[in-house]
């Protein structure tokens, strides 16, 4: 059974689990179970997923009950006014707040080259820093990591992945933008291998802030810090 954190007669908020989708899509047309489906079937309702999280990305994913709420929260989505909060793991330490503009384009999937670029604006502050005793890269014997909070001012597919990839920073656990060793090698120290993106907060205008703090799985990150 999902987990709801917010319910009311126009919007339902779950935590989302990471490795759910959130509807079908033809990407993962073999994939039955969704985030949509499962929610509708424990409620026994019509719902309309007002955005998306990526497979990988757990937490704070809202629905509308009504096509009326649907078209009304729809559009905040659509201008940017719905504030949004993640919680991520970058590889390298970033700078300790930062303000990414850099245009996408509109499918992740195609290559770039020929597509439109869509504006795209990223800010984040890093949260803390890691150093644990591994090696990835052989001129080091240690490897940098950070804990950054982010705040995505527009809502393109898998903006903060490529943001953090253009600026050098991929996250740990990107199987598409990230880097492998660093992900083989994280997962092997963590004891945990996963795409380490959260999606922590969803702030409405004039409407509710929904929250999702991190599972216990992200205790790892300042556990292991301690004992290295």
């Amino acid at each position: 059974m999902l987990r709801l954190i917010h319910d009311d007669a126009d919007l339902v908020a779950i935590d989302k689990p990471a490795g759910l989708l959130v509807h079908p899509t033809r990407l993962d047309a073999h994939e039955q179970l969704s985030a949509l489906r499962l929610l509708e079937q424990q409620l026994g309702v019509r719902l309309f997923p007002l955005h998306r999280l990526d497979k990988g990305t757990g937490g704070v994913l809202l629905f509308a009950r009504t096509a009326d709420a649907a078209r009304h929260w729809g559009a905040a989505f659509m201008d940017g006014t719905v504030e949004k909060r993640y919680r991520a793991l970058v590889r390298g330490w970033p700078d300790a707040s930062g303000h990414i503009d850099y245009a996408l384009a509109r499918d992740p999937e195609l290559p770039s080259e020929g597509q439109a670029r869509l504006e795209a604006v990223t800010e984040f502050r890093r949260l803390a820093s890691f150093e644990w005793p591994f090696s990835v890269d052989g001129r080091h014997t240690s490897s940098r990591y950070a804990l950054v909070e982010v705040n995505p001012r527009s809502g393109r597919r898998h903006q903060i992945r490529r943001h953090f990839k253009h600026i050098g920073h991929p996250l740990v656990g990107d199987a598409t933008h990230g880097k492998g060793a660093h992900n083989r090698a994280v997962a092997a120290w963590l004891g945990l291998q996963r795409l380490w993106l959260h999606a922590t907060s969803l702030s409405l205008p004039g409407g509710p802030c929904i929250e999702a703090p991190c599972g216990a799985e992200w205790d790892r990150l300042a556990a292991r810090n301690q004992a290295a």
